[in-house]
C-alpha cells in the first residue's frame, strides 16, 4: 500500500515536469490512483467522502483570506511605478559610491519584498528597470545578474511574504496534528504573526550579508562596480529620496507593524495594505480604469491558481494518506541514524531538489503536510522549521540550472546577458544563502527570540 503512495508521488513529479498545470496534476493523478485502487480493492472509496469537508475548510479559513489581499497589494504596487521611482532616487543617492547602484538594487529589492511578497514580480521588475542601467554603467554582467536575482528572491523571507502566510497556516495545522498524535488534546498553536516575527532577524541578516558582499567586491574588484556619478548630495536630492521612500516604508510599517504588535491579524492588515497600495497608486497618478482592471484581473488569476493548487493538494493528501504514505515517510524518517538532525537534513535536501521543479506553493501544500507533523513530533520548533523551509526554498530558487529566479531574469534580460552570466553571477549569493541557513540552523534563537518576546 505504501509503495503505491510513493509511486503516486513520483508520477505527480513526472507529470509536473512535462509542464501540465499543477492543480490538475495533483487532483487528476490522485483521483486516477484512487479509482484504480478502488477497482482492485486496494483503496476504500468511502474515504473520499471527507473531501467536501476539506474544501469547505479551505473556503472558511480566515487566514487564507490574506492571500488575495496581499496579492492585490503587490500587483497594485507593481503597476504604480513605486519601484521605478525608488530605484531612480536611490541610484542618485548612492551614485557617488563605488557599487552604489548595486546597493540601491538590494535596498529596493528589500522594500519591494516587504511590500509585495511576490518573487517573480520583483525579479522581473528589477530586471527590466535596473539591469540595462547597470550594463550601461559598465557593471560586470554576471555580478549584476546575481545581485538582481538574489535581491528579487527576498520576497520569500521578508514579511509580509505570501509564502510565510501559506506556511504559517500549513505548519499551524501540522503542529496541532503532531500534538494530537502525541496525546496532547489541548494543543498549543502558532500563527502567521509568529512566523512573520521569526523571519525578521534572518531576513535582515541576509540583506546585510548581500550588502557586505557588494562592499567586499567593490574593494577587491573595483572595476566591476563603478560609481555612476560623483555629484554632491544636495538637500533637494534628500527631499526627493524622502518623498520616494516614505510612502512605501509607511505602508510596510502599517501592515507589518500592526501584525507584529498584535493590533491586527494578517487578514486585517492585508486589507490595510491593499487600500494603502491603492492610495499610493492614486498619489502617483497611475490609478485609472485600465490600471485597476489589470490589477483585479491579475489578482483573480493568481488567487485562483493558489486556491486551485490548494484543493488539488487536499485531494493528493487524502489519497496519499489512505495508501499509508504518511506512515511510510514517518517510519523512514524516524529510523534514520542520527535522529532529528539526519531527518531534518534529508527533508531539507528533498525540498531543495523539489524546488527545481515545483513552486513554493506546491511544496508548501504537498510536502509540508506530510513531513511537518513528523518533524514537529520529534521536537523541532515550528517557527524555526518554517523559517528554515523558507530560506531553503529561497536558495533553491537561486540555484542553477533550474532555479525559478534565473528563468524570470532570463525572460527579461537583454540579449547581451547569457545564461552563463546569470548562473555564474548567482553562485556567490548561493554561498551567502547557505551560510545564513547554517547560522539559523545552529542558532535557532534567531528565529524564536522575537516571537517569544512579543507573545509575552
Amino acid at each position: 500500500m505504501s509503495i503505491i503512495a510513493l509511486v503516486m508521488f513520483l508520477v505527480v513529479i513526472l507529470v509536473l515536469m512535462t509542464g501540465y498545470p499543477v492543480a490538475f496534476t495533483l487532483a487528476g493523478v490522485s483521483l486516477l490512483f484512487a479509482f484504480i485502487g478502488s477497482f482492485i480493492s486496494a483503496f476504500d472509496s468511502t474515504l473520499m467522502h471527507a473531501l467536501p469537508s476539506r474544501m469547505y475548510g479551505i473556503m472558511t479559513n480566515e487566514t487564507l483570506i490574506a492571500v488575495p489581499l496581499f496579492i492585490f497589494m503587490g500587483v497594485t504596487l507593481e503597476r504604480s511605478k513605486v519601484a521605478e521611482q525608488l530605484l531612480e532616487t536611490m541610484s542618485e543617492l548612492f551614485g557617488a559610491l563605488r557599487g552604489g547602484l548595486a546597493y540601491s538594487v538590494i535596498i529596493v529589492g528589500m522594500l519591494l519584498a516587504a511590500s509585495t511578497g511576490i518573487v517573480g514580480a520583483t525579479v522581473v521588475t528589477m530586471g527590466l528597470l535596473s539591469l540595462p542601467t547597470m550594463l550601461k554603467k559598465n557593471y560586470d554582467p554576471a555580478l549584476a545578474s546575481g545581485i538582481i536575482c538574489a535581491s528579487g528572491t527576498l520576497g520569500q523571507i521578508i514579511p509580509p511574504s505570501i509564502i510565510l502566510v501559506l506556511l504559517g497556516d500549513v505548519i499551524s495545522t501540522a503542529y496541532q496534528q503532531a500534538q494530537l498524535d502525541q496525546g496532547i488534546f489541548s494543543p498549543q498553536t502558532i500563527s502567521v504573526s509568529d512566523l512573520f516575527a521569526g523571519a525578521i532577524i534572518p531576513g535582515l541578516l541576509l540583506i546585510l550579508s548581500y550588502l557586505a558582499y557588494v562592499f567586499f567586491i567593490s574593494v577587491v574588484r573595483p572595476n566591476t562596480l563603478p560609481a555612476i556619478n560623483h555629484e554632491v548630495h544636495t538637500s533637494h536630492l534628500w527631499r526627493r529620496a524622502l518623498s520616494a521612500l516614505l510612502p512605501p516604508i509607511t505602508l510596510i510599517f502599517a501592515v507589518l507593524g500592526s501584525i507584529i504588535a498584535g493590533l491586527a491579524t494578517p487578514t486585517e492588515a492585508s486589507s490595510v495594505g491593499a487600500i494603502g497600495a491603492l492610495i499610493l497608486a492614486a498619489l502617483n497618478k497611475q490609478l485609472d480604469f485600465d490600471c485597476l482592471s489589470y490589477i483585479v484581473r491579475r489578482t483573480t488569476h493568481v488567487t485562483c491558481m493558489v486556491f486551485a493548487i490548494f484543493i488539488g493538494a487536499s485531494v493528493f493528501s487524502l489519497v496519499f494518506r489512505a495508501y499509508g504514505g504518511d506512515e511510510a515517510v514517518h517510519n523512514f524518517l524516524t529510523q534514520l541514524p542520527g535522529g532529528i538532525f539526519t531527518a531534518l537534513a534529508v527533508v531539507m535536501l528533498v525540498m531543495f531538489l523539489l524546488g527545481f521543479v515545483l513552486d513554493f506553493i506546491e511544496i508548501t501544500f504537498v510536502v509540508v503536510p506530510i513531513v511537518g507533523p513528523i518533524l514537529l513530533a520529534m521536537g523541532v520548533d515550528p517557527i524555526w522549521l518554517g523559517i528554515m523551509i523558507a530560506l531553503n526554498l529561497q536558495t533553491s530558487f537561486l540555484t542553477p540550472p533550474f532555479g525559478f529566479a534565473l528563468f524570470y531574469l532570463r525572460g527579461v534580460a537583454p540579449a547581451s546577458i547569457s545564461t552563463q552570466h546569470i548562473y555564474r553571477g548567482v553562485i556567490p549569493f548561493i554561498g551567502i544563502q547557505l551560510a545564513v541557513l547554517a547560522v539559523v540552523a545552529k542558532w535557532s534563537g534567531l528565529t524564536t527570540w522575537l516571537p517569544a518576546l512579543l507573545n509575552h
